[in-house]
């Protein structure tokens, strides 16, 4: 298994020769979709609240939030642990690792695959994690500063660390190829489909990938709060407006999404479903200069071998802060001119949950292009006149021809990364 912290390359030119490299291999596609996040626990619940637009964010109920400055959050309601982990994995995992779990439980299940009948390599586990296993770490400090070293749990070893959902799921499903994790906050979880399809296209017969986090407790919460872009706004549905004028943060929350990815040959063969081709990726690094939020949209779909009059629909990072927000609409307006093209950001309603936010953008863009409908933006009704944005506000969008989605992402520290999706023939 390996550990990454993923730093792209700071040089868009760079990235058009490792795509050429890269394109002559395998089709991977996506089979299988496993959700747990706020508004519904499983795809199915889940795609329905998002076409219902209504926000699932609300009051903090994990723990006491009240003297804090920020006390909303998306939660993943109704998710019992014991009906998705085997007792004797309670003592050791944290929530997100449940979390996690259950949904890769899913996609798996959705995809059909029988894992068991692959060769002992032929299958691999990929995800992002950026806050690892927090509320685990944080009661087992509490132990140890209140109780003493010998009440630390044994499991601290390896349940705070980024890469316990990776081999949680390894262990489970019995997978034993090429695995690792991707860090790079919400971006992770398009670099980690990105690093599932290489390791598809070295030969791979499947990937379980996603993203998922879940740092609702008082570390974690202070944390999360230490850089300021968290909305104070007390009221739910006025949080969090991703390109409105009166913007001023972002919500957090927990969950995230779980994939199959697989060579299209091997899913063909067995007769499985595809929700989407994985066509095109590309990651950018900010560094201390200007946003490369656009550099990266523009590889991903030149490695896609496409332009952006392809593009039938936007996934927006929607950061819900007024100078990320502008700098995002500068940057799909300078590709695809003022209102070009629908733009969505279904992760209002959810709060923005670290690697989880970009992997379940990935789950709705491939559920947006099998069901050929566009889920609302909850919250923001207009977009700010510095946001030229065609944004889908208020109910879901119908009518459309929708073959090609491309998803935003953007992680803490300057992290950019686009993936580009086509529809299933």
């Amino acid at each position: 298994m390996t550990v990454t912290a993923a730093v792209p390359s700071a040089v868009p030119s760079a990235a058009p020769s490792a795509a050429r490299g890269e394109r002559a291999a395998r089709t991977a596609v996506f089979t299988g979709v496993g959700i747990a996040a706020p508004g519904g626990l499983g795809t199915r619940a889940w795609w329905a609240a998002a076409l219902r637009g209504r926000s699932a964010i609300g009051p903090i109920t994990r723990f006491d939030a009240s003297d804090y400055p920020v006390r909303l959050a998306g939660e993943v309601r109704g998710f019992a642990d014991e009906e998705h982990v085997p007792s004797r994995l309670l003592p050791q995992t944290d929530r997100v690792t449940r979390l996690a779990l259950a949904m890769a439980q899913e996609a798996v299940d959705d995809s059909g695959a029988d894992l068991d009948a692959l060769d002992e390599y032929a299958a691999g586990v990929v995800t992002a994690s950026s806050a690892g296993g927090f509320e685990f770490g944080q009661r087992e400090l509490q132990a140890l500063w209140h109780r003493g070293s010998r009440h630390v749990s044994a499991y601290q070893a390896f349940a705070w660390f980024n890469a316990v959902n990776t081999g949680q799921i390894s262990i489970r499903h019995g997978t034993r190829g090429a695995s690792g994790v991707l860090v790079s906050e919400q971006a992770g979880g398009l670099d980690a489909a990105a690093q599932a399809r290489r390791q598809v296209r070295k030969g791979s017969a499947l990937v379980v990938t996603g993203g998922a986090d879940s740092a609702l407790c008082p570390w974690g919460w202070a944390a999360q709060l230490a850089d300021g872009t968290l909305s104070t706004a007390t009221d739910p549905e006025r949080a969090y407006l991703p390109f409105a004028a009166d913007a001023r943060g972002h919500v957090a929350g927990e969950g995230g999404a779980m994939l199959v990815l697989e060579d299209a040959d091997s899913a063909r063969a067995r007769g499985a479903r595809a929700y989407g081709t994985l066509a095109g990726y590309a990651a950018t690094f900010d560094g201390s200069g200007p946003s490369r939020l656009g550099d990266a949209a523009r590889l991903a779909l030149a490695d896609a071998g496409a332009g952006p009059a392809d593009v039938d629909v936007v996934f927006a990072d929607a950061a819900g802060a007024r100078d990320a927000d502008r700098v995002e609409a500068a940057a799909l307006t300078a590709l695809f001119g003022p209102r070009g093209v629908p733009v969505t950001a279904p992760k209002a309603m959810t709060g923005r949950l670290l690697a989880g936010g970009s992997a379940l953008d990935l789950a709705a863009a491939l559920l947006t292009l099998r069901e050929q409908v566009i889920p609302p933006t909850p919250g923001t009704r207009d977009t700010a006149p510095d946001c030229p944005v065609d944004l889908v506000t208020g109910r879901p969008r119908h009518g459309l021809a929708l073959r090609t989605a491309l998803v935003l992402a953007r992680g803490r520290g300057g992290f950019n990364s686009a993936v580009v999706l086509r529809a299933a023939d």
